[in-house]
């Protein structure tokens, strides 16, 4: 086996301290693997080598059919452990550092987009992107919050933790969709609110409140799409819409697994155990009714399509805007809060 495609299993499954210069030549193709995801990558990886051999050898033509039959194989692997995904692989799902964030969602569905930054107060928060644009040929504003795909946008956008600021900003956004009756498209995906000191001092449970306030109150058309994770009051101050849905394997809770853990058993590693017990899944809350629908996504994932996941997720956006296009700003407002309320009843 050549020792490039050897060390790129290392860089996922185990120890790399034996791999040669030359083993970041070929680590990437599998580097998005997550853990249970282990009996698809071994497949791949045997697919890499033989291609390897052959490119050597010059022999592709008697290696095409195995190559073939692996793949197939490969596809096949991938359908049944997506079939059947427990709560904590769905959160992992949910975390993949490769799906499409709210940037990849607002650049695919909203045309001529125009940033609106700053809450007119104390700064800008690059977590949250605010804006207006066109989508599907309908002026609307756009809230959607950003987690980075890399060192400097993670930095930049602080993994998607939003603080005061960014919150109020979105305050700011409503207030101006009401203003000119566009309707709000959200793209929820954060593992919470920004807990530092700073965010406290500058009123970051009022901030959230007022921001879950003002989607309540709005008198135009909402959706919001759970496209990673929901985390508690961080997300539903973007989500109190008209219709919440979620993707497949998105997540949406009040609390970390790995918080949930912590505080219920004093153990983080529990967070399996955890997960399930709180019903995070959207199959769980579409079940709940937390959520109103559920968007679906790719075998293995929307990382593995995104460009279709994207496009899939504007046509469930389109349809639900289109089911309240009719109603007046009091029977939005009062179909949001019955919508909430009900949440309440179902759950006691």
């Amino acid at each position: 086996m050549p020792m490039g495609h050897l060390c790129s299993r290392f860089l996922i499954f185990g120890s790399a301290e034996s791999c040669g210069s030359d083993m970041f030549q070929v680590s990437e193709y599998m580097h998005s693997y997550l853990e249970f995801e282990k009996p698809v990558a071994d497949i791949e990886g045997k697919i890499q080598e033989l291609r390897a051999l052959a490119a050597e050898d010059g022999e592709a033509v008697h290696v095409e059919s195995e190559i073939d039959r692996l793949k197939t194989k490969s596809a096949q692997t991938l359908k049944d452990i997506y079939a059947k995904l427990t709560p904590w692989q769905k959160t992992l799902v949910a975390r993949h550092p490769d799906r499409p964030h709210a940037i990849e969602y607002i650049t695919g569905l909203i045309e001529d987009f125009i940033p609106l930054a700053g809450d007119r107060n104390f700064a800008e928060d690059h977590a949250l992107v605010a804006g207006i644009g066109r989508f599907r040929g309908q002026s609307v504003a756009v809230l959607g919050q950003e987690k980075g795909h890399d060192t400097e946008t993670r930095l930049k956008h602080n993994f998607g933790m939003v603080r005061p600021e960014g919150y109020r900003k979105a305050v700011r956004v409503m207030e101006m969709a009401e203003r000119f009756g566009l309707p709000l498209i959200s793209f929820v995906d954060t593992s919470g609110a920004y807990p530092g000191r700073g965010a406290e001092e500058r009123g970051q449970s009022e901030a959230i409140a007022r921001s879950t306030d003002a989607g309540l109150g709005l008198g135009t058309p909402s959706v919001a799409v759970v496209i990673g994770e929901g985390g508690s009051g961080g997300a539903i101050a973007v989500a109190t819409a008209n219709k919440v849905l979620m993707m497949e394997h998105a997540i949406y809770s009040v609390i970390s697994p790995e918080g949930a853990a912590s505080i219920l058993w004093r153990d983080s590693a529990k967070a399996q155990d955890a997960a399930t017990a709180l019903k995070i899944t959207a199959q769980d809350l579409k079940q709940l009714g937390v959520i109103d629908s559920i968007v679906d996504e790719p075998v293995g994932g929307a990382h593995r399509a995104r460009e279709i996941v994207i496009d899939t997720a504007g046509s469930a956006i389109e349809e639900e805007l289109k089911q309240l296009a009719g109603l007046s700003a009091d029977q939005l407002r009062k179909q949001r809060r019955e919508k909430f309320i009900a949440i309440g009843r179902t759950l006691s």
